[in-house]
């Protein structure tokens, strides 16, 4: 592979936004038949560079280059038409539309009257995603399905593109460990098959099990490019912060208070009869693979979506938890898995995404007082770490790790009793990861109850107190940290293990 020539190219590229310099001469490229893995902090360049190569964004300065050749990308569907194609962490779907005519999104066949070939799309969309294992209608209206079908759907649609060059940036951040086993079968048989593909992702683990070479970006310089067999992790990661790291979760003894949140038989679209309960002081880690219900459960508990039947108790007294200011009321606060669309105000400023859910501390009467908007947010900015311009500066501008600060920041204030984080470090660098660790286990340790949702099994086993499977909507065990496995958590999370109590009680009627 060192000898090939480069399929696709960037040269020298400079890209300056108001107040920072995205990109400073980084030179990147991606060869015929191998995944190139992009990686480095939040910040570091890496989202620039894929809009700059997937047509998005346009250079100030530098070139790109196909196949040897220099070529002038207006916008995406010109990078398509060249055999480029891009797939953003943050879905680019129509829910409103069917699967198929989202795989096939300004590339609907033909028929030779001109018309729509229906059939032979609902045919090809089968087909394509029968190969990454997802079995749907491709009839049926995008909205039905979940965050992480969505995700391999949208991969599909540029599978189906028959791209020369794959821009996959952060692809396996919405699904679980089966879909990202299904994933990575489809980019090794691609890059078989001549695709070059570029891999943007903070998950070091995928990074290593999938990628030919990495480049390392820092601070929108380019620091390396390796041949990921002759490195580890662990160099990659003193590439990306400039120094040591090695303590990814922080040390704490496990302390168990009284009951603050308990669930009893609690019943919703999307999970059913569900018994759990929080303690304070602890860290709480519920595990599941896709579809098992946990965002639902989570939703359910700060009243984004209704349930059906049971109760919800908070410090041993029945509340009735009807939408989110009733949660709020009762002390109950949730960081969404979908930051950007049920979290933050994107267009607001850094002040008024921490004081939306603090009017009362920053205001007199109906009136906002600026001096304790302002006091509150450089609060947030100190005790966080934040970076950012000015606490005036749009959240949009941000980082993904810093926006996810400043999410944790707006609920924090408010000194909730029970704090429920879908999928916390979801798109952020290494060093992102170990703040919102730590922030975890000091709103532990002062006496909250949090419960974490991830899919991140090393997360999973290195944060929690106690773990709580989640399967088809039901909670299946419940395990110690200390004392379990990732295999068993898994096992449990799939299946696995009433095939298993299944066979071995056929094994002992001697049948």
């Amino acid at each position: 592979m060192d000898n090939l020539i480069p399929l696709f190219q960037g040269k020298n590229i400079t890209k300056r936004f108001p107040g920072t310099i995205a990109l400073d001469n980084v030179s990147f490229e991606v060869r015929a038949g191998e995944v190139h893995a992009l990686v480095g902090e939040n910040g570091a360049g890496k989202s620039t560079l894929m809009l700059i190569m997937g047509g998005v964004l346009q250079p100030d300065s530098g070139g790109l280059f196909l196949n040897g050749k220099e070529i002038q990308l207006r916008d995406p569907s010109q990078a398509k038409r060249l055999g480029i194609s891009i797939v953003f962490q943050e879905l680019a779907l129509f829910p409103n539309m069917s699967v198929a005519e989202n795989v096939f999104t300004n590339s609907q066949l033909l028929k030779k009257s001109g018309l729509i070939d229906f059939n032979e799309m609902y045919r090809s969309t089968r087909e394509s995603l029968q190969a990454f294992g997802i079995d749907v209608d491709p009839q049926s209206l995008l909205s039905e399905y979940s965050l992480g079908a969505m995700q391999l759907i949208e991969i599909a649609r540029a599978v189906q593109q028959k791209s020369k060059v794959l821009l996959l940036d952060e692809p396996t951040s919405a699904i679980g460990k089966p879909e990202t086993e299904r994933l990575f079968r489809v980019i090794r048989f691609l890059r078989d098959h001549g695709v070059g593909i570029v891999y943007v992702s903070h998950k070091l683990d995928e990074v290593f099990a999938i990628a030919d070479r990495i480049t390392v970006l820092k601070d929108g310089e380019f620091v390396d490019t390796v041949p990921t067999r002759n490195t580890t992790p662990d160099a990659v990661v003193r590439m990306m912060v400039g120094k040591e790291f090695d303590k990814y979760f922080p040390e704490r003894e496990k302390v168990t208070g009284k009951p603050t949140l308990e669930l009893r038989g609690l019943t919703g679209k999307g999970f059913s009869d569900v018994d759990l309960i929080a303690y304070s002081g602890e860290v709480m880690g519920i595990f599941g693979l896709t579809g098992a219900g946990r965002t639902e459960l989570a939703k359910a508990v700060f009243g984004v979506e209704p349930y059906y039947s049971g109760e919800i108790l908070i410090e041993g007294k029945r509340v009735h938890i009807s939408s989110p200011a009733a949660a709020m009321h009762v002390g109950v606060a949730y960081i969404p898995e979908e930051r950007k669309t049920e979290g933050l105000f994107l267009g607001m400023s850094l002040e008024e995404n921490i004081a939306a859910a603090n009017l009362r501390k920053v205001s007199h009467g109906e009136l906002i007082i600026p001096e304790r908007l302002k006091g509150l947010a450089l609060y947030a900015i100190q005790e966080l770490q934040i970076k950012a311009t000015s606490v005036e500066q749009p959240m949009k501008y941000l980082s993904g790790g810093n926006q996810q600060k400043v999410l944790f920041a707006k609920w924090l204030a408010r000194q909730p009793k029970v704090l429920i984080a879908d999928e916390p470090t979801r798109g952020i660098d290494v060093g992102a990861k170990a703040d919102i660790h730590r922030l975890l286990h000091e709103l532990a340790r002062q006496g909250a109850a949090v419960i974490m949702i991830s899919s991140e099994l090393p997360e999973i086993m290195g944060l929690s107190d106690r773990i709580a499977v989640m399967r088809m909507g039901k909670l299946v065990g419940e395990f110690d940290p200390f004392q379990t496995t990732e295999e068993e958590i898994v096992s449990y999370a799939a299946g696995a293990t009433i095939m298993n109590d299944f066979i071995n009680t056929e094994d002992d009627d001697g049948k």
